[in-house]
């Protein structure tokens, strides 16, 4: 093409050029695209020379193809130009319409940059056409879909150098290697969009196996994990229903996988810990609660959560660790039960009987006249007394108030029964019961004492409390009691305690004292125990001796 006059160009020449573009789109590597390109602008536009300096992600140009001269080839291949001095030379020179032509009487300036180059001898031009070794002419490639060329981002840039005709090219050559320039740009972005795609497939691929992988490692730690492992719905109206169960889970509640699919864990939970389900957070959190078993009994568990999403936006879901800790539930409650009751009767100890008191009890008591003094302060009722001052009286029932959300402990009035009930304390205790130990033995004294205990546990209701304070004496806290009904009860279990007790082969008896003490707010503990226990001295010697035990 380089021997044609334009606008002469002959019918072959234009089918060279179109297989060379056509050849670059059809490269199989960025790198063979890259060279198709350099021989084409030497095979197919007629140049001695071609370099494509392709733009690197730092911005700079890299020297990554060249054709038409073996020796500049092996000295400027792979060198860098800095993006800076690149341009420099693209802002200065001719327009050629996107084409950047240099003259030699301008180009002198840019001889010592760090662009690479080479410099082909020749003579001086004999013609204002003529080409001139030191000329200089490239053709930016530009991101293509971009209107007006150079208004997108720069990808390389093509130099070529002497045309084989020795002239400087017309319009027709200017226009071919501005098109082929264009055409090159859209093969660099072909090529490097599918250099992309291979490495996003195979990335893709990686990422697939390791997730194949990773899902089947999961699968068999799901499935033969040593302890229950649950995966449940997260969010919407299935919150909750679990969707897959592994065997320990199923072996621990005796419940098959198809039947665990039809609960969620608050149907399984015991009643007294959906509270604690439900306080447990979704996300990471943990609690320890009771799990029902088929067979209608219920196993201690440790439960924790975590979040797992099945795709990046997708659905989430609970993954849900179950571990058995009845060994360890049991172990504790023992220890807790030691610490708070009696080893010998099994009743709550003093501590615990203590502490069952005080938590019937405020330091703050209700004071008659409070109430009213409080309205005429305020204003307004006293239990809408504003909050900060400590009060929250509420009448009450039966002689309780309220106070700061706590149940007021009232005693009934000395020396007349007005109906008032409250929380009686009925101080016990044994008469004769040393003489046992010191006859037959401390083995029939134990005995003794844990029938007892058996005698006051049976002679109270449920929820009242039978405490043995120390060595023969025991203690009944019984709410919601009456003065008479309080006398009635000391009178039952007293008939109850002097029937004769086997101990050692023999029938002992022993009796009982009992002394009433009533518990109200503003007493401690200890002095509710210590009044009952006076009471109770006063009721022993009050009567004779012979009538405080049955034989």
């Amino acid at each position: 093409m380089e021997t044609e006059s334009e606008p002469y160009v002959r019918l072959a020449s234009l089918r060279q050029l179109h297989q060379v573009m056509a050849d670059m789109n059809t490269a199989r590597s960025l790198a063979d695209t890259l060279q198709t390109v350099a021989d084409g602008a030497t095979h197919a536009l007629g140049y001695e020379m071609a370099c494509v300096n392709l733009v690197r992600p730092d911005g700079d140009l890299v020297v990554a193809a060249f054709s038409g001269n073996s020796a500049a080839e092996a000295l400027i291949t792979g060198r860098v130009g800095s993006r800076e001095s690149w341009d420099r030379r693209l802002n200065m020179g001719e327009r050629w319409g996107d084409l950047v032509f240099i003259p030699h009487t301008e180009g002198w300036v840019l001889d010592d940059d760090d662009v690479p180059q080479w410099f082909t001898d020749g003579p001086e031009p004999r013609f204002e056409d003529e080409w001139h070794p030191s000329d200089r002419l490239f053709a930016p490639m530009y991101t293509p879909g971009v209107q007006g060329g150079s208004c997108g981002e720069l990808l390389g840039v093509i130099s070529v150098d002497r045309p084989r005709n020795g002239r400087r090219p017309g319009a027709w050559g200017r226009e071919a290697l501005q098109m082929y320039a264009f055409q090159a740009a859209i093969a660099i972005s072909n090529a490097r969009l599918r250099a992309n795609m291979q490495r996003a497939l195979v990335r893709l691929e990686r990422e697939q196996q390791a997730l194949r992988a990773s899902e089947e490692s999961f699968r068999q730690a799901f499935e033969y994990a040593p302890s229950g492992m649950a995966i449940a719905e997260m969010g919407g109206d299935q919150h909750g229903r679990i969707l897959r169960t592994n065997d320990a889970l199923c072996r621990l509640l005796g419940r098959p996988a198809s039947a665990m699919r039809r609960y969620s864990f608050s149907d399984l939970v015991h009643p007294e810990d959906i509270g604690t389900l439900l306080r447990t957070s979704a996300e990471g959190g943990r609690a320890e609660l009771r799990l029902g078993r088929r067979d209608g009994t219920y196993v201690w568990v440790s439960l924790r959560n975590s979040v797992v999403a099945d795709a990046a936006d997708g659905p989430r879901f609970l993954l849900t660790h179950v571990e058995d800790i009845e060994e360890r539930k049991r172990r504790e409650l023992q220890l807790a039960h030691r610490a708070s009751h009696d080893s010998l009767t099994g009743l709550p100890n003093s501590a615990e009987l203590r502490s069952r008191l005080a938590a019937r009890l405020c330091r703050r008591p209700a004071q008659a006249g409070e109430l009213e003094s409080l309205d005429a302060a305020y204003g307004h009722p006293a239990f809408d007394a504003p909050a900060g001052h400590g009060f929250d009286f509420r009448p009450g029932t039966e002689g309780y108030d309220t106070f700061d959300h706590h149940v007021h402990t009232v005693a009934p009035e000395d020396g007349r029964d007005d109906g008032t009930k409250g929380l009686a304390v009925l101080f016990c205790d044994l008469d004769g019961f040393k003489s046992i130990n010191d006859r037959f033995g401390h083995n029939a004294g134990d005995a003794v004492l844990i029938e007892v205990a058996h005698r006051l546990t049976r002679g109270v209701r449920d929820g009242d409390t039978v405490a043995r304070l120390g060595g023969d004496e025991f203690v009944i806290l019984a709410d919601g009691l009456g003065k008479a009904d309080a006398q009635d009860l000391a009178v039952r279990l007293r008939n109850e305690i002097i029937q004769p007790i086997r101990a050692e082969g023999r029938a002992v008896r022993v009796g009982a004292s009992f002394g009433i003490g009533w518990a109200h707010c503003g007493m401690t503990a200890d002095e509710v125990l210590k009044s009952a226990d006076e009471r109770m001295y006063v009721e022993k010697r009050s009567r004779p001796k012979q009538h405080r035990r049955a034989g």
